[in-house]
């Protein structure tokens, strides 16, 4: 007998053809998968970005699919656009703030009358610092400049905050990007909300204390600032910077030399800055093995009420944590001494910044996809970190929560690992980053779970959706093993990157796509294999 099905199957097809009556669509790597809707698209660019691109795709070709992808969302619903926008950006889902300031620029001025009007209502909630306020303007003038809802919106935004706030806005932020607060206040004309507010804006644009500064507590950080500009011993200058708790920007270059000022600035220094500062206030000499200082940055890293207050994402946390170990900075020649108290704070911390997890009880197998196109490109533009090796940090957060399961690495092969939550992530990290790279074969976890008589409730697999190297689907596989096992298992898919693949099948409501380095993606996984 021809077998004809060695050519036409609907249970086993080649990874580099379509699945009969399926409406995949051929992947960047040769293989077939699905493609996500627009709105998953949108969620996926919102959180890992477009920065550096993927092994297959450019910086500049994801940039603009991932933009496509928006211009649809915003043709189809506008205002649901934005508060995704402002959902995912106002809970600190994101590594980093820019791909949501991106959508909301190009929303506000390509958008409908209703999602304008929205978007530029959302300013606040997204721009939220003089930095984010800034990229917001270099976005907005790649889509057509000034007109009378921005102007209006910038000068809401420096009017709404009141003196005291926006003064050390003003001093923290003073120019990104091209861009400076004076170039904002001049293009916008803000009526000043107050007299404290009008001499803000004149020292802005004139560069000098104005008259009545000395007597306004509002602009007292300024003359601070000031003050600090003709000092030179470090005693007295941190003297003024515990007085008007002046920040880091605040200070001239050659005061930060001194571990004597550092120690001033630690003391009502933002966790953000603080985990940013560690290896600089490690190299001056504040932070050493049993030091006060160094007691109190281990303090505030096991805070996690302070950690979820100041919105510190986990890809932060570990970004510093593979920096601060490793004793060298990723740009310029600085070294220091790790302090291992501090090292361990900052992987204690990397658990605590996703959101809290209700176990599932079930039995899952968390598959890391370790080709080679996973060690390519970086996830939110953070350098050192792979898709590969988040997809290892990211497992972690699982495998930490549920008690029964099993860790694996894949390429064209599959291994066990030894790995868990109980050691260092930085550790981890190391071991996943020195395992052989190969192709991709995303049905490499089921096949084994079936081959090996494992029984599994729910796959989760983090890839990049890239896999052409398997003589059946992903999809396929699933099936295969619920039919071979008897066990109703699901499979969760996190996305490492931000492209429109996807290897869950949209029609099986066992498959679920989810974003990799969503601090919602934990509780999601959970909630999902527990229904």
């Amino acid at each position: 007998m021809f077998k004809l099905t060695q050519y036409f199957s609907t249970k086993a097809t080649p990874q580099s053809q379509p699945i009969p009556g399926s409406k995949q669509i051929p992947n960047s790597a040769g293989g077939y998968t699905w493609s996500v809707d627009d709105w998953v698209q949108l969620d996926r660019f919102l959180i890992l970005g477009s920065e550096g691109g993927t092994y297959y795709i450019s910086e500049q070709k994801l940039s603009i699919d991932n933009a496509e992808a928006l211009v649809r969302c915003l043709a189809a619903d506008g205002p649901r656009v934005i508060a995704r926008i402002v959902e995912i950006s106002e809970a600190g889902r994101a590594p980093k703030n820019d791909p949501a300031i991106f959508a909301l620029a190009l929303a506000a001025k390509l958008g409908d009358d209703a999602t304008r009007k929205a978007a530029y209502a959302a300013l606040p909630k997204v721009c939220r610092i003089g930095t984010h306020l800034m990229h917001f303007a270099e976005y907005a003038q790649a889509f057509g400049g000034w007109g009378r809802g921005m102007r209006k919106a910038v000068a809401g935004w420096f009017n709404a905050r009141p003196a005291d706030e926006l003064a050390l806005q003003l001093v923290k932020y003073q120019a990104r990007d091209g861009w400076s607060t004076r170039d904002l206040l001049r293009l916008a004309h803000p009526r000043a909300a107050s007299p404290s507010h009008d001499r803000l804006f004149a020292w802005v644009t004139k560069g000098t204390l104005p008259e009545g500064a000395a007597t306004d507590p509002a602009l007292s950080l300024l003359c601070a600032k000031d003050a600090l500009a003709r000092l030179s011993k470090p005693r007295e200058a941190a003297n003024v910077i515990r007085t008007h708790r002046v920040p880091r920007e605040a200070v001239p270059t050659e005061l930060l030399t001194h571990a004597e000022v550092w120690e001033a600035l630690l003391a009502d220094m933002p966790v953000t800055a603080m985990i940013r500062n560690l290896a600089t206030m490690t190299r001056v000499g504040l932070l050493t093995p049993g030091a006060n200082a160094t007691k109190t940055v281990v303090a505030r890293l096991g805070d996690n009420t302070r950690l979820a207050k100041a919105r510190i994402h986990p890809v932060a946390v570990l970004a510093a944590l593979l920096t601060y170990k490793s004793g060298r900075g990723a740009r310029g020649s600085s070294t220091w001494s790790p302090i291992a108290q501090l090292v361990d704070a900052l992987d204690g911390a990397f658990y605590a910044t996703f959101k809290s997890v209700e176990p599932s009880g079930k039995r899952m197998l968390l598959a890391l996809d370790v080709s080679g196109s996973m060690g390519w490109g970086t996830v939110a533009g953070v350098p050192g970190l792979t898709p590969r090796v988040g997809s290892a940090a990211m497992s972690l957060v699982t495998a930490a929560t549920e008690r029964e399961h099993t860790i694996v690495g894949f390429s064209t092969d599959l291994v066990r690992l030894t790995i868990s939550p109980r050691q260092r992530l930085d550790d981890v990290v190391a071991a996943i980053d020195r395992i052989p790279m190969g192709g991709t074969d995303c049905a490499q976890p089921m096949i084994w779970a079936q081959q090996q008589k494992v029984d599994v409730d729910t796959f989760v697999v983090y890839t990049d959706n890239e896999t052409w190297a398997g003589s059946v689907h992903p999809a396929q596989a699933l099936r295969a093993y619920r039919q071979a096992r008897g066990i109703p298992a699901k499979l969760v898919v996190v996305g490492m990157t931000s492209n429109g693949f996807t290897i869950a099948d949209p029609n099986d409501a066992g498959m679920l796509d989810v974003v990799g380095f969503d601090t919602a993606t934990p509780p999601v996984i959970s909630d999902f294999a527990r229904a």
